[in-house]
């Protein structure tokens, strides 16, 4: 049974145009809270991974991956990132990304404040931090009404994006690679011809005719 890519909106499957192409499959993590914040990211209601499960590469960061020995693994405790959800979607996933921002710079906010100048502090006025953030935070939910297929986040679509990028120069790669063998193949049997004409082992009439097929 063919193994698909579990993640909304990709058709990816194993196959050897997937394997040509660099992506991989990786089994979802057994059991515990990895696995869960991999099903969470998926946005799938009611979604549930079974023992055979997969994500394929195209929705984690490059970063993400171990590839120093044969076979490509991903690192400990990596979570897929990249999906292109659609607008629905992704309205939730920024929400919930602002939430996690937000919650991670509190702390960092209140350390800072205490470690500023008393003059800076406590005369010049700051700005209404949650007008700002309600502000914002409408500005990106207005924003990703227009996203349709993108990834919710600069980063995921950075991420994408250089992907994409090493995809065009690997294939580029392969076809400077390719007209290199070809132009070896020419070589030698071009050579090997002028050295059966020497030893007069080929006549004028198949030479011309090689000739002209290569």
């Amino acid at each position: 049974m063919p193994d698909f890519c579990a993640a909304y909106g990709c058709s990816n499957q194993r196959s050897v145009d997937t394997r040509a192409r660099g992506i991989t499959f990786h089994v979802f993590p057994k059991t515990g809270e990895r696995r869960r914040k991999w099903e969470l990211a998926l946005r799938r209601k009611g979604f549930a991974a079974a023992g055979r499960t997969m994500l394929c590469s195209e929705h984690f960061r490059r970063e993400d991956f171990d590839r120093t020995g044969q076979t490509v693994r991903l690192r400990d405790g990596v979570v897929p990132s990249i999906f292109s959800f659609p607008a629905h979607l992704q309205r939730v996933c920024v929400s919930l990304t602002n939430k996690s921002i937000a919650k991670r710079s509190t702390t960092t906010s209140r350390s800072a404040e205490d470690n500023l100048p008393r003059s800076w502090s406590q005369d010049e006025p700051q700005p209404d931090a949650e007008a700002t953030g309600l502000r914002g935070l409408s500005h990106k939910r207005q924003s990703t009404d227009h996203l349709y297929a993108l990834p919710a986040c600069p980063k995921a679509i950075k991420a994408k994006l250089e992907e994409a990028s090493a995809r065009v120069r690997k294939l580029q790669r392969e076809k400077i690679n390719a007209l290199r063998r070809e132009k070896r193949a020419k070589d030698s049997m071009q050579a090997l011809l002028e050295e059966l004409k020497e030893k007069h082992l080929i006549n004028k009439e198949l030479n011309f005719s090689t000739c002209s097929v290569s």
